[in-house]
């Protein structure tokens, strides 16, 4: 069961996730409170799983990544041998950055990144069209992101 957090410890979740490199000392100035409560309350939050982890958002158009896709994946079969098959090849893949199991007309909902098109002809020919589970797939090339937020939706105040 998880540990009762309050009002404080949701305003550090929502500036965390905003502000991932502030300080404690920053983050403390922000609450209100001074530093040592504060990184004590981090803690807390890291300990009971309210925080999995701290990483960079990489600029993916600066390393050359000129490309992001869905694809749309539909299994031959629901069994469990080859769903466990399918998740366990596509886990090996260093393109494909999400994986989502869905509901609807397709099992799984597939982010890729790679340079070009060139690229992505070569995964979807030679990585993913070679995985014997797949029997269907639907790719849409991303033109633009409207939105994209890493903050957590949820009333924070």
């Amino acid at each position: 069961m998880a540990v009762k957090i309050d009002k404080i410890d949701l305003q550090i979740l929502k500036i965390l996730q905003e502000e991932g490199r502030i300080t404690n000392l920053e983050l403390s100035n922000k609450i209100g409170l001074s530093p040592a409560p504060t990184l004590e309350r981090v803690r807390k939050l890291e300990r009971n799983s309210y925080i999995d982890s701290y990483h960079a958002v990489v600029n993916e158009k600066v390393l050359g990544i000129g490309i992001q896709a869905f694809i749309q994946v539909s299994l031959t079969r629901q069994l469990d041998n080859a769903i466990n098959s399918f998740q366990d090849k596509i886990a090996e893949i260093d393109e494909v950055v999400e994986v989502y199991q869905v509901t609807g007309s397709f099992d799984y909902q597939i982010k890729v990144m790679v340079q070009d098109i060139q690229s992505l002809d070569k995964l979807i020919t030679d990585k993913l069209g070679k995985i014997e589970e797949i029997r269907q797939m639907q790719s849409y090339v991303i033109l633009s992101a409207i939105k994209s937020s890493r903050v957590v939706p949820f009333e924070y105040n």
